[in-house]
């Protein structure tokens, strides 16, 4: 690992600390963990009922927080990898400033009568980037 790479975990480092507060409850509800291209990847029963009643979308198939993605299974968080790292490497940058980075562009774009997701900057970027 260069030194440039650890600057980045780092400084995503805070976010990555919450991100794993999901690997319990997915290892005691019989999912796993996997390390997929310097991420690890946390998928299970729990997991999967949490990202169904993630407001504002009508859940999720998959979330990123830091260099922890979790996803509903393991063929959701391969179909999604591609989008998932944008978010790795918008963490990267951003650091602890991206989850309030995140949800004022999600508040700006409702509030100008857009949706609070699919027109949020962050997501935009993902789903430029990664095409799906």
């Amino acid at each position: 690992m260069t030194l440039r790479n650890a600057g980045k975990y780092l400084w995503a480092l805070p976010n990555t600390l919450l991100g794993l507060c999901f690997v319990p409850p997915a290892l005691l509800s019989g999912g796993k963990v996997e390390q997929v291209q310097g991420v690890l990847e946390v998928h299970g029963p729990a997991i999967n009922r949490l990202l169904k009643g993630v407001p504002l979308v009508g859940g999720a198939s998959a979330m990123t927080i830091g260099h922890v993605v979790i996803g509903r299974d393991a063929e959701t968080l391969k179909r999604c990898r591609e989008h998932e790292q944008v978010h790795v490497r918008q963490y990267e940058k951003w650091g602890p400033l991206f989850i309030p980075a995140y949800f004022l562009s999600s508040a700006a774009q409702w509030a100008k009568g857009g949706d609070a997701y699919s027109d949020n900057r962050f997501e935009r970027e993902a789903t430029r980037k990664s095409q799906t």
